[in-house]
């Protein structure tokens, strides 16, 4: 028996449907456009490029790229495990998820509509404050006060204000 094609599903993200701007090339644009800028950033450069090497940029923008797009668009492309890599980095402190987090905003800022932006945003503060209470913990410490990076701190930082 044969009915007319299932309908396409509509994304829902913090109860609103996912704008339909939001593509995978907007996705590869905000990737690639913060990776430049992490790459010369004097903080976050040497962390990463000491970690990454030149050949292997382009596999872990694709990865990245999938990450985003299974966060966001609920594709099934990522299947990694994000954190252990990030637990392996000794130097990592509160002022580099700092200035990762500023340098993301002015991307997404940049390049998206403003609630694309916003929607970005928001996971990326929700991964970094989770990964800090997660490399805190690794590293024994007390996280029992450890409050997520907000919106005013990268203003603070930045001039900027909430996308």
């Amino acid at each position: 028996m044969r009915g007319r094609p299932a309908p396409e599903r509509t994304v829902i993200i913090d109860g609103k449907p996912l704008p339909e701007v939001l593509d995978e090339a907007m996705i590869r644009a905000v990737v690639h456009g913060f990776y430049d800028r992490i790459r010369e950033d004097p903080l976050l450069g040497p962390v990463f490029n000491s970690r990454i090497a030149a050949d292997d940029w382009p596999c872990h923008l694709q990865r990245m790229c999938d990450f985003w797009s299974a966060t966001l668009l609920r594709t099934a492309r990522y299947q990694g495990r994000p954190l252990p890599p990030h637990l392996a980095i000794p130097e990592i402190e509160e002022r580099h998820f700092r200035r990762w987090l500023q340098l993301f905003a002015e991307t997404v800022e940049a390049i998206c509509p403003k609630e694309v932006a916003s929607l970005f945003l928001d996971r990326a503060m929700r991964i970094a404050h989770s990964f800090r209470l997660a490399i805190g913990f690794h590293r024994g410490e007390d996280t029992t006060g450890l409050c997520p990076i907000g919106y005013a701190d990268l203003a603070r930082q930045s001039g900027g204000a909430k996308p």
